[in-house]
């Protein structure tokens, strides 16, 4: 058994305040242009910051994430699972590549059991995100499983795409849909096959909600994907896409409603019914959660179901290894272990993570490795800010207000030693492509961050201000002279930036170590505190 006990660091004992770790969401070092939301932003507190405190830039993107390739944006999951972990772990995508590059995805007894019972007479049903994002989803994947799914006899099979426009272009859904739509045709013109798609609708208001943040999302998904129930009906999904977009120009794909696909007498052609077996395709795990145990709960309370279909249901990877959601899966997870916050806690070291909804489990289980729960309830707080039920760009200061008001509560206590907390404002409102929304979103957080800071200082600490990935810094690309709208993660990198107001040169920040990434932000808390990092962990951006 590893002995998580750490020695002293020699050259500094850290303070004797806390140490707060700051996460802006979305805040990455974009162009400074007028597509660039954190320059065109009024940040008074970050321009002091990166004017007088040492700083520098780390990766938080592609390999340096665990992702298959630089090409790979990052994203909020594998972003707190690296910064958590202070190593870097192969991720979903590069987990699931690896397994349908070797086949042995399609060896396993769970895909030959999904199989079988399809050819005795079920139909294999995908849900997923639909699109080459590589975030949640890819459409490789999906491909590559219908046409093995084709090869093994499986007759009946429909699929439920959810519309992306968030980790790829806004309005992109056509250049998935109709690929999708053609193969699915091709493989029922080369034998007697019944291939469709059946249901869908934006990935914002239907199946994919997290954190049980609305429930109503994943019960509209419920509605159109297992009962066939939607007022939008439509022949095909190209030509829902369509006709979404004539009736509302400026509807983007991720709030698209849901729909469902019917025949020429207006029925539903691919209800999920006894005896179907469904694979929900994303890898990731936090908006797959939900629809999951929408599937295999008993005693569910979260929306009426109306009917549970007796089916054989699986994930792309297990979604959460604590609670075991889902009960089967067709890869394992990376298995992330020695976290940082388990360190912290078996040295006697308090702390707290805090956030809003649409965060919370980015600083609790994403962080902890994937892990549900309590590490050590005695030593740590979890605390979760209810985000609003609206549109981010409606509201982009979020609750961005009271989390400040919170941690700058749990700091005076003096009950804690290490804290993190995460401001979503430049991820979420970044993802709606709304420009202006942004720039004020962006200051919401510097304001916010302002006043923690002198809480900070106030108690004699250290803050470490970082970024899991960026996002607001490039709301739009230019092609043809044209502005096109981004929504999606950049594979820009983030601001590192230490605070420490009593720092009198005891230690120095390295902004020279070739490579460094978010994975390099553990070992530095752990001399910020005082003790040597784990051999384990990757370097330390002190010295």
């Amino acid at each position: 058994m590893t002995d998580l006990k750490l020695k002293p660091w020699p050259k500094f004992q850290g303070r004797p305040g806390p140490l707060l770790i700051v996460i802006m969401d979305g805040v990455g070092i974009g162009r400074k242009d007028e597509s660039d939301a954190v320059h065109l932003a009024r940040t008074p507190t970050l321009d002091r910051l990166l004017g007088s405190c040492p700083h520098t830039r780390l990766l938080a993107h592609g390999r340096a994430v665990g992702l298959p390739s630089w090409d790979d944006m990052g994203n909020s999951e594998v972003g707190h699972n690296a910064i958590g972990a202070g190593r870097v772990f192969d991720q979903g995508a590069k987990l699931v590549n690896r397994e349908l590059a070797s086949g042995g995805i399609f060896e396993t007894p769970l895909w030959g059991q999904i199989v079988e019972g399809c050819r005795a007479g079920g139909a294999l049903h995908f849900i997923g995100l639909l699109s080459d994002g590589n975030v949640h989803s890819h459409i490789d994947h999906l491909f590559a499983m219908i046409r093995q799914a084709a090869e093994m006899g499986v007759t009946r099979l429909r699929v439920h795409p959810l519309l992306d426009g968030r980790d790829v272009g806004a309005t992109s859904a056509l250049e998935y849909v109709e690929p999708l739509e053609e193969m699915l045709a091709e493989l029922c013109r080369e034998k007697d096959r019944d291939y469709r798609v059946a249901s869908g609708g934006g990935r914002m208001v239907t199946t994919m909600d997290r954190y049980e943040a609305d429930w109503n999302v994943v019960e509209r998904g419920w509605q159109a994907h297992v009962l066939g129930e939607s007022p939008n009906k439509f022949r095909t999904a190209a030509e829902a896409v369509r006709k979404i977009r004539e009736e509302d120009p400026d509807m983007t794909d991720q709030y698209m409603p849901s729909f469902v696909i019917v025949d020429g007498e207006g029925r539903p052609v691919g209800p999920i019914r006894d005896g179907d077996a469904v694979i929900f395709f994303n890898f990731r795990g936090d908006r797959a959660i939900e629809i999951s145990r929408a599937f295999e709960e008993e005693d569910f309370q979260a929306f009426d179901r109306k009917r549970r279909p007796d089916v054989l249901y699986a994930g792309m990877m297990e979604y959460d290894g604590d609670l075991k959601i889902p009960k089967k899966y067709l890869v394992n997870p990376p298995a992330i272990d020695l976290t940082l916050g388990e360190f912290l806690a078996a040295n006697d070291i308090t702390q707290f993570a805090l956030s809003e909804t649409q965060k919370y489990g980015h600083v609790t289980y994403f962080w902890n490795g994937n892990r549900s729960g309590y590490i050590d309830e005695a030593r740590e707080l979890y605390r979760e800010i209810p985000s609003d039920k609206v549109p981010f760009d409606q509201r982009p200061w979020m609750k961005a207000a009271e989390i400040a008001d919170e941690t700058i509560r749990l700091l005076e206590t003096g009950k804690y030693r290490c804290g993190r907390i995460n401001f979503a404002n430049g991820d979420m409102v970044g993802h709606t492509g709304n420009l202006d929304a942004a720039v004020m979103a962006v200051e919401a957080v510097d304001l916010s961050l302002k006043r923690v800071l002198e809480v900070v200082e106030q108690t004699n600490g250290i803050a470490l201000v970082t970024a899991d990935h960026g996002n607001s810094d490039e709301m739009f690309t230019v092609k043809g002279g044209e502005r096109i709208v981004k929504t999606a993660h950049t594979l820009n990198p983030v601001p590192l930036i230490i605070y420490d107001p009593s720092c009198s040169g005891e230690y120095d920040l390295r902004t020279d170590l070739e490579g460094a990434g978010l994975s390099n932000i553990a070992a530095t808390v752990f001399r910020l505190l005082g003790l040597e990092p784990p051999e384990a962990y990757d370097q330390s951006l002190v010295e």
